[in-house]
């Protein structure tokens, strides 16, 4: 496969793993773990952060709305309108917990909810 530039429209999925999280005011908040797309329509629908935590201890995953996040390319990352403070109230799970996006409509509504101001809309 040959290699992609940055300026290109379309990434592959493997290598949004790893891209770096700012929030507005420039201040690194974390790195994209994965990404969990929708089965049928194929709609990215969340972009899992890990946040929080030491050397993987106590580290949450925090499930962002795709449509909060911002590609800035001259940080070679995505940008989120969210402080870390907010963040750290943010609806969260632990990896082993993370089936509950696809099948607790309850969970995903809260979560919606808590992103709403930042232009979250439900997938469903």
């Amino acid at each position: 496969m040959t290699s992609q530039s940055s300026s290109r429209e379309l990434i592959l999925g493997e290598r949004v793993t790893g891209t770096e999280v700012f929030n507005e005011a420039g201040e690194h908040i974390g790195e994209l773990d994965d990404l969990l797309i929708h089965k049928t329509s194929g709609k990215v629908v969340y972009a899992l952060m890990s946040f929080g935590g030491f050397l993987g201890m106590g580290e949450k995953i925090h499930p962002l709305p795709w449509e909060v996040l911002r590609y800035d390319t001259a940080k070679d990352g995505y940008v989120v309108p969210i402080n870390k403070e907010a963040l750290k109230n943010a609806p969260s799970l632990d990896l082993d917990n993370i089936d509950e996006l696809g099948s607790d409509a309850a969970w995903n509504l809260q979560l919606h909810e808590y992103y709403s101001p930042y232009g979250a809309k439900p997938y469903r």
